[in-house]
């Protein structure tokens, strides 16, 4: 990089547009989508897409809802000729979808381009020609009255060319490339050329598309350029304003709010934001981003996932896991106060309320998507998400201080692993550090008890096995089973609580008990956990359990 960057490039100048008035304007309703991803999208990719993918992914534009389609470049591709005319000939194009082609200002390929559609119902047919400074004067050659000459001439060319087939209703687009770096009155200058040429009016509406085709400059300064046109365009209520943004510096779909902020109607980009070195507009995410807003973009994007895998089985580009909306790790939290807040919001979350759950600005489950790998557990994780998993997956209802004690446990894990931990990883690590020490082979194992009447209590004969397979009968009397367990254990414990829980439902529910146990002299307590057709069983695993995680307790049981 430059030390002086401002020796080698220049701002973009602002727009004079004093009384501006998109900054206070909000967008009402959602825009004509026009999806190029046939078209723009396959001329980016390093492999183009076959007669057989093109077909797959058309259909997919039709079932999500498009209504216009850019099917190719038939005068450049003989594919695409193909294609085009498969879909006319067959019958594949539904009747309320319209496809577009898009052709240079050549005479051949304007013919070429009228064969490859000619019988269609309706058709777009998209005209394009760079008007900036530097291509006039380094790429054309052309002065500003040359390139009108050139937009009339083929314009009229169209015109008379469509004539000669009525039985199709036939649509002009007509797009100034590089519109965006060029000076806003010659801009004006050849849209109105082509509107007064083809005498857009009733019956003969025209598309005029104003490209970011390189961004250069801030959205605000493209929503000023398009309040600016959309003021002067001639025959404007025949005129349908519509905007290509590409993504150069990272801000296409701002670009495309704004825009439609400032008086544009219609939007073209691609799913996902395929395209040419940055790509093109996110038509999801531009469509996503009015749903949240509670405007219905017109699109289905119910199944959000199935789409994804649609468009990377066609273009086979991999779609990133934190792109909006439909990235694998969008609807994760690895944060643990991010966790614990999604944790409060679904448990607070109204179902037939306005859509309050933190961090999540809109519910999975509308874009087919469900809370599976909403919260995930890594060295960042927090008690809030960790309960959470344990609760929705294996029906574990954990204590406060059990979540802050066992969140311990699972940084602890995280960390020397280096990666994620996932549900059912996490169950594991719950298992093997509150069930399985009472559990054959642990380190303090529940072998069985046999309940007794005894004056002043409640009696107890319990069985355990120690870690070296020695086993201990060993007899108490409380005032209920947990007392009773804890005095036959002989140990200076103390259970300050206890809670019951049922793991699963039916005949085939397993009782769960946690209890949190005290040893005096010892920092801090140990939480247990047991699991058992019988809830008294279950007690006093959870009890042995805690026990045996302060250390020591198994050598003082095998002195007994």
């Amino acid at each position: 990089m430059q030390a002086n960057p401002q020796t080698k490039y220049r701002p973009f100048p602002g727009i004079d547009l004093p009384n501006r008035r998109w900054p206070s304007q909000t967008i009402a309703q959602a825009p004509v989508w026009l999806s190029t991803d046939l078209r723009d999208g396959n001329q980016a990719l390093f492999e183009p897409m076959n007669r057989e993918r093109k077909l797959r992914l058309f259909g997919e534009l039709v079932r999500l809802g498009f209504k216009e389609i850019e099917v190719g470049f038939p005068a450049a591709s003989r594919t695409d000729f193909e294609i085009i005319r498969q879909l006319i000939d067959e019958g594949g194009i539904p009747d309320d979808v319209t496809p577009m082609v898009m052709t240079q200002l050549r005479e051949d390929l304007i013919d070429e381009t009228v064969r490859a559609v000619a019988g269609a119902r309706r058709v777009i047919v998209h005209l394009y020609n760079a008007i900036a400074p530097v291509w006039r004067r380094v790429v054309f050659g052309l002065s500003l009255d040359e390139v009108e000459q050139l937009v009339v001439r083929h314009v009229q060319l169209l015109k008379d060319r469509v004539a000669a087939h009525p039985q199709t209703e036939w649509v002009l687009q007509y797009s100034p490339e590089t519109f965006c770096m060029a000076e806003l009155d010659v801009s004006l200058r050849m849209c109105n050329a082509a509107i007064r040429t083809w005498d857009a009016g009733p019956g003969r509406p025209i598309i005029v598309n104003l490209p970011t085709t390189v961004e250069v400059a801030t959205p605000n300064v493209f929503a000023d350029q398009i309040e600016w046109m959309h003021e002067r365009l001639e025959r404007r209520e025949h005129v349908v304003l519509s905007v290509h943004p590409h993504n150069d510096r990272g801000t296409g779909v701002a670009c495309a709010e704004q825009a439609l902020l400032a008086g544009a109607q219609r939007v073209e980009g691609c799913l996902f934001g395929n395209g040419e070195r940055s790509g093109n507009l996110d038509l999801v995410t531009l469509a996503l981003n009015l749903y949240t807003q509670g405007i219905h973009p017109g699109l289905d994007f119910s199944d959000i996932a199935g789409v994804a895998r649609v468009a990377e089985a066609c273009t086979g580009l991999p779609i990133h896991p934190r792109h909006p909306y439909v990235g694998d790790l969008v609807f994760t939290a690895f944060s643990g106060s991010h966790q614990d807040a999604i944790a409060k919001g679904f448990a607070a979350q109204d179902p037939h309320g306005f859509w309050e759950v933190p961090y999540l600005p809109v519910d999975p489950r509308d874009l087919g998507r469900t809370y599976d790998s909403i919260v995930r557990v890594n060295s960042q994780s927090g008690k809030g998400g960790i309960a959470y998993l344990l609760q929705r997956d294996h029906g574990v209802v954990m204590p406060r201080r059990m979540q802050v004690e066992f969140s311990a446990i699972v940084q602890k894990q995280a960390d020397s692993s280096e990666t994620e931990l996932s549900s059912g990883e996490l169950w594991r690590l719950f298992e093997r550090t509150y069930l399985a020490p009472a559990r054959p082979g642990g380190e303090l194992a529940y072998v069985g008890h046999r309940l007794f009447e005894a004056d002043g209590g409640q009696g107890m004969v319990l069985e355990v096995e120690l870690a070296d397979g020695r086993r201990r009968h060993l007899q108490g009397v409380g005032n209920g089973p947990i007392d009773a367990c804890v005095a036959a254990l002989g140990l200076p414990i103390r259970v300050d609580g206890y809670e019951e829980r049922s793991l699963g439902g039916g005949a085939d529910a397993q009782a769960l008990a946690l209890v949190e146990v005290a040893w005096p002299g010892e920092a801090g307590t140990r939480f247990g956990a047991g699991s058992h057709a019988n809830i008294v069983s279950a007690s006093i695993q959870a009890v042995l359990c805690a026990v045996s995680r302060f250390a020591g307790s198994g050598e003082l049981l095998g002195d007994v």
